[in-house]
């Protein structure tokens, strides 16, 4: 087992850690999030099964299940209510474990959410997602203690949870001095949760208690920063100016250069804080390490990347039943309907005068209908600059580029839209399709040459955007150029106008709210592709000399083109 000191070697050991502190107190730390499926993880879960209890949670898991209600079988046969005890009663002391939480539908994640703030469950999410834009609802991983990654992780023999020494309640709190070292840490990470900053303090005097000790020090505060700050940073510590060496003084009188020596060390002894952060630092995954030292903070959201979610009445992921009449399309949920019916049997026969072998009693108030939920085709929009002597490279690209997106249509329901701009025109070339052959076909006889027109192909691409959204699907553009504009939106030659009217084009995509990239792929990028992102709101990406295969990568890497506009 390692100390709580050292950086951990292997993701897993710091995931053991942060496992013995949950076993110790899991109302206090509420769970965990464990990432990356494999043999590590699976050790860990087994290992903390034997620690503490953990029941299973289902991936459709209805409410009554999850909360309690009526056992509708059982009342049927009693003749009377009768209750059934929920997941989360029945997991009290222990832990609900949640697989493949980051398709947790929302409103289960706000019953659960709902529960830890009572104090009544505590929970461990298996985090399966494959791309970086995928994790479980932020609702649940902001109030669990401990996040941990363990995609890198190459161990999993003798994982085993050794019991504490100690207590956490025999550990006395934090000073004020620790207290503002954590505080500190947080704000230089970019950490602005106070449930962070809580879960680090009881962090701190649980592995004080894990070492048999009676109050946190130096080494517990750092190896809670590691274990719960570290891996919610949002930005890198700011690194502070080197000052130029100061001029040697000349050396003091022999009596007096020992009191001056022991002064200067106690000037140079570090501020708690520095220490901390320092301690963080070195424990951020080297993937979030470069992601953060580049200005980019982690996106990480509960979509799939397939477009938006919409409520549906006869298809897709089943939700919940909720009142309604069962008509225009929806369907009678029966069971639900039933449940509602049964608790009120008793007082409806006394009503009517019924005995208690009469039939149910049923009203308008007990039917519950169906519901599902649905997501909505997402369309790529390509916007390509075909104008000029690049222009073949260009287009081939796209087209490679088109192709391959469209090869996986039918696993991600996206769809494909081509618009090409040249000389003093744009043309809607591929209108929104999952058609392999067809797009083939058209981008075959994609012409190219001519002038630039920047703002008609926006404005064009922009059109088919919306579109897009007002069927309730999801649109996000792919715009490549170079952004070098001359051909203004009333057809004139001229570069002024025509960057001015791209600008404004650019402007009204942004107010609209679409998601966009620019793609630079010009053999020499200039300033124009950046700024054309700026005014768009999106993002920029430069790629001289990029084939089709890096240009795909490029665009599912930078952009989450499922995002719902």
């Amino acid at each position: 087992m390692i100390s709580a000191n050292a950086a951990a070697a292997d993701p897993l050991e710091d995931a053991v850690l942060a496992a013995r502190l949950f076993a110790l107190a899991p109302q206090v730390f509420k769970g965990m999030v464990l990432r990356g499926p494999g043999p590590a993880r699976e050790a860990l879960v087994a290992a903390l099964g034997e620690a503490i209890q953990l029941r299973r949670l289902p991936g459709h898991v209805d409410d009554e299940r999850l909360l309690g209600g009526i056992d509708l079988a059982a009342s049927l046969s009693a003749g009377k209510p009768v209750r059934q005890t929920g997941l989360i009663e029945e997991a009290r002391g222990g832990a609900l474990i949640a697989g493949m939480a980051e398709r947790m539908d929302g409103s289960i994640a706000g019953r659960l959410a709902q529960a830890l703030d009572e104090g009544s469950a505590a929970l461990v999410l298996l985090d399966d997602a494959a791309e970086p834009e995928e994790a479980p609802p932020a609702s649940l991983t902001e109030r669990l203690a401990f996040q941990c990654d363990l995609s890198a992780s190459r161990r999993w023999q003798d994982v085993a949870l050794a019991p504490p020494a100690g207590t956490l309640a025999a550990v006395a709190p934090l000073d004020h001095d620790a207290l503002g070292a954590l505080a500190a840490t947080a704000e230089a990470l970019g950490v602005d949760s106070l449930r962070a900053l809580i879960h680090a303090s009881e962090a701190a005097r649980g592995l004080a208690a894990l070492a048999g000790r009676d109050a946190a020090g130096k080494a517990d505060l750092a190896g809670a920063v590691r274990l719960v700050l570290a891996p919610r940073a949002t930005r890198l510590p700011p690194q502070e100016a080197e000052a130029p060496p100061p001029e040697e003084p000349p050396p003091p009188p022999e009596g007096e250069r020992d009191d001056q020596s022991d002064s200067e060390q106690q000037q140079q002894e570090p501020d708690l804080s520095e220490i901390l952060v320092e301690a963080a630092k070195a424990a951020i995954p080297a993937g979030l390490l470069e992601s953060l030292a580049q200005g980019k903070a982690p996106r990480r959201a509960s979509s799939s990347g397939t477009g938006q979610k919409r409520k549906a009445a006869t298809r897709g992921k089943p939700l919940g039943a909720r009142p309604g009449m069962p008509r225009g399309g929806h369907k009678l949920a029966l069971i639900d309907s039933l449940r509602a019916a049964v608790p009120w049997q008793a007082v409806r026969r006394r009503e009517q005068g019924a005995d208690a072998e009469a039939p149910i009693i049923m009203r308008k108030e007990d039917l519950r209908i169906r519901r599902f939920e649905e997501r909505s085709a997402r369309v790529t929009i390509f916007a390509v600059d075909a104008s000029g002597s690049a222009a073949a490279a260009r287009l081939a690209e796209a087209k490679g580029a088109v192709e391959l997106m469209l090869g996986q249509a039918y696993v991600t329901r996206s769809e494909v839209a081509l618009v090409a701009f040249r000389g003093t025109s744009a043309e809607l070339l591929l209108p929104p399709t999952r058609s392999l052959t067809r797009a083939r076909r058209t981008l075959a006889e994609l012409p190219g040459g001519g002038g630039t027109p920047l703002a008609l192909g926006l404005n064009a691409a922009r059109e088919v955007a919306e579109a897009v959204i007002a069927k309730g699907r999801s649109a996000a553009l792919v715009i490549l150029t170079d952004g070098r504009a001359n051909i203004a939106a009333d057809g004139s030659p001229g570069r002024p106008q025509a960057a001015a009217d791209a600008e404004i084009a650019a402007k009204a995509i942004a107010a609209r709210g679409i998601d966009a990239l620019v793609v630079d792929i010009s053999a020499r990028p200039g300033p124009e592709g950046a700024a054309l992102a700026r005014a768009l709101g999106g993002r920029f990406l430069a790629l001289p000399r990029a084939d089709a295969r890096m240009l795909q990568a490029a665009i599912q890497a930078v952009q989450p083109l499922g995002k719902a506009a």
